[in-house]
């Protein structure tokens, strides 16, 4: 994997975020950024950017006793994603290619990088999607339509709060009962854990597991035994967003990665410019 130092600046942003959001006082946020930086003067810089992010939120939470400082906020973005999903399927029923605008529009999902914002509106988001449908799309469209076609099991392996909802799109696109959704075994920033699965509706569609991490990616020895034989098992791995590509894109496995680029460090790694839509098979 390559050094993490550009994603730093970043992570030490999140800890100040979610220290905000954890207190008001201003000695909590300073010492939580201590905390941080001391950790990080000692970590190897090669590990993957998930997997520092791990340790330095699991280090946060356990400090503060609160177990998910992004727990209202993430339940917003659900709810903010939700009322836009009828207008979506409209969309997706009257396209000449289904298939391929379902995925267009959970990458624009993607792209609705809420964070910490709790101040979004239902009109960001609709923003963000006109913007995701006329941006750029890098993609192996005919292989991925191919892969859907010939996989008898899918494991789609979702990314964050709010974003999950459109991830009901595609699932419904390529058939639910072939799919099995893998969400985070714990919270970790605004990434989607199986409460954000059951608020969007998803348990109702698709069977739905936890992969057993706490990391905002697939660390696979960090995942537990039922999902690493899921993976291993798949036909087809479907992993949204930038963390599961950033540790999952050396794995030899049949993987599309749907995410979009946000970080100089993925936009190295995919040669395309920071704001592209990628819909790529790595190996």
């Amino acid at each position: 994997m390559h050094t993490s130092l550009d994603c730093i600046p970043c992570i030490l942003r999140q800890v100040l975020d979610a220290s905000r959001l954890i207190s008001n006082d201003p000695a909590f946020h300073d010492q939580s950024l201590r905390d941080a930086l001391g950790w990080l003067q000692d970590t190897d810089l090669n590990l993957s950017p998930p997997a520092i992010a791990q340790v330095i939120h699991r280090s946060l939470r356990q400090k503060s006793g609160m177990d998910d400082p992004y727990h209202s906020i993430k339940a917003r973005q659900n709810q903010l994603a939700l009322e836009m999903i009828p207008f979506l399927k409209d969309k997706i029923n009257s396209s000449e290619d289904p298939l391929l605008l379902a995925a267009r529009l959970a990458i624009a999902g993607n792209i609705i990088d809420l964070g910490a914002n709790g101040d979004l509106e239902l009109t960001d988001i609709e923003r963000s999607i006109a913007q995701a449908l006329s941006m750029p799309f890098v993609g192996d469209e005919e292989k991925f339509r191919q892969a859907i076609k010939s996989a008898q099991s899918i494991l789609y392996l979702a990314d964050n709060a709010g974003e999950i909802a459109f991830d009901t799109l595609l699932i419904e696109q390529i058939s639910p009962e072939r799919v099995t959704l893998a969400v985070r075994g714990a919270p970790v920033i605004n990434d989607a854990t199986m409460e954000d699965a059951i608020m969007v509706g998803l348990d109702k569609i698709v069977r739905v597991i936890s992969n057993g991490s706490d990391a905002p990616g697939t660390i696979l020895d960090d995942c537990d035994d039922n999902f690493r034989q899921l993976f291993r098992s798949a036909d087809l791995i479907i992993a949204k967003g930038q963390g599961n590509y950033e540790t999952l894109n050396d794995e030899k496995a049949n993987i599309f990665f749907l995410f979009k680029v946000k970080c100089q460090i993925v936009s190295r790694l995919v040669n395309q410019p920071i704001g592209t839509q990628i819909l790529t098979q790595t190996c």
